[in-house]
């Protein structure tokens, strides 16, 4: 697959990808996912503890079939650095 199909590929998935973990969020941190945007992060979501942290990681894992590394754990901080990772890591599975 060359680069142009791989970035085409990836401009369809990411809303999908976007509203899936935007839905998730929603669940988790008691927040309308109409509310959740890229920018949402542990800063501006209250719910969004360390605890929640890890069941929002754990049910990423589940959804996207994946496991995540401590590193990329810390990386989670804001919706739109959890797309990318998220993203990241289906292209390279």
């Amino acid at each position: 697959m060359d680069s142009t199909e791989n970035q085409r590929r990836s401009t369809r998935l990411t809303p999908t990808i976007f509203e899936q973990i935007q839905g998730i969020a929603s669940d988790l941190f008691g927040v309308p996912a109409g509310q959740i945007t890229s920018q949402s992060s542990t800063e501006s979501i209250a719910a969004w503890d360390s605890t929640q942290h890890l069941n929002f990681v754990l049910a990423l894992e589940e959804k996207f079939n994946t496991q995540f590394s401590p590193e990329e754990m810390e990386q989670m901080r804001n919706m739109g650095n959890t797309v990318k990772l998220i993203e990241n890591k289906l292209q390279h599975s």
